[in-house]
């Protein structure tokens, strides 16, 4: 026996969600949500089960991102369950490789901010050029020049040449920031971390940082399980009678 469905209109979903109507169109169009027939008069016809899509894909989006949901949602419309369920699991996989590059990160910035700046020193004698520390870190020189003008390098000038030269707690701070930013860590915040560590030597500051990166990836991977509750409910909801 077919279940009624409530007759909705754009409008409603759009009051529902906090949107405007043409969002609510674009959603049907992008196949976020279902196709939505159409009356005689060219109105399109909703029902609960665009209801049920829409609060799944607004439950996917915080754990999974726009990109991700919009493509788990699109995937579950075309009949292709499997591919919604790949893209869940990549998503997945993707969080805890996440996870495990920030404890190495994190063990590698504890190692670096331990060291005084002369044991990570070049070998040789005096200091570098631009390109010598880039080859060292193994980023590119634009990226020393970014991080010299937010302010997060102080490299001197050649009295002579006008060519920068790095000192070693020059290149210790680039190490700091290159990893730091491996974890995603934006520029202005890492400016904290490196007047901590200049000042005092200590790497409070930095444990902040590692630790409120674990906390994100933590409030991130509960919204994902959320979100694949949602996702299970909607798809149980709309299996075919005889599937169910």
């Amino acid at each position: 026996m077919s279940r009624t469905r409530a007759a909705l209109r754009p409008v409603d979903l759009a009051r529902m969600a906090g949107v405007s109507t043409q969002q609510i169109r674009n959603y049907v169009d992008a196949g976020i949500l279902p196709p939505a027939p159409r009356t005689p008069a060219g109105y399109r016809r909703l029902d609960d089960r665009h209801r049920g899509a829409l609060v799944t894909y607004r439950a996917l989006v915080p754990g999974y991102g726009p990109e991700t949901a919009r493509g788990i949602m699109r995937a579950v419309h075309a009949g292709d369950v499997s591919l919604a369920l790949t893209l869940v699991n990549s998503a997945h996989a993707a969080l805890h490789d996440q996870r495990l590059s920030l404890r190495a990160a994190g063990e590698a910035l504890e190692a670096v901010a331990g060291q005084p700046p002369e044991t990570s020193a070049p070998s040789r004698s005096g200091p570098l050029r631009i390109g010598e520390v880039a080859a060292r870190i193994g980023v590119r020189t634009s990226a020393l020049r970014v991080w010299e003008s937010a302010g997060l390098l102080k490299p001197r000038r050649d009295a002579g040449t006008g060519y920068r030269v790095y000192g070693p707690a020059d290149v210790r701070d680039a190490r700091m920031i290159d990893l730091l930013r491996q974890v995603r860590y934006p520029l202005p915040q890492i400016r904290p971390v490196l007047d901590g560590l200049r000042r005092t030597g200590a790497s409070e500051a930095l444990r902040t940082v590692i630790a409120r990166r674990h906390e994100g990836l933590a409030q991130r991977a509960a919204a994902m399980l959320e979100g694949s509750c949602r996702l299970h409910h909607y798809l149980t909801e709309n299996q075919p009678a005889e599937d169910r």
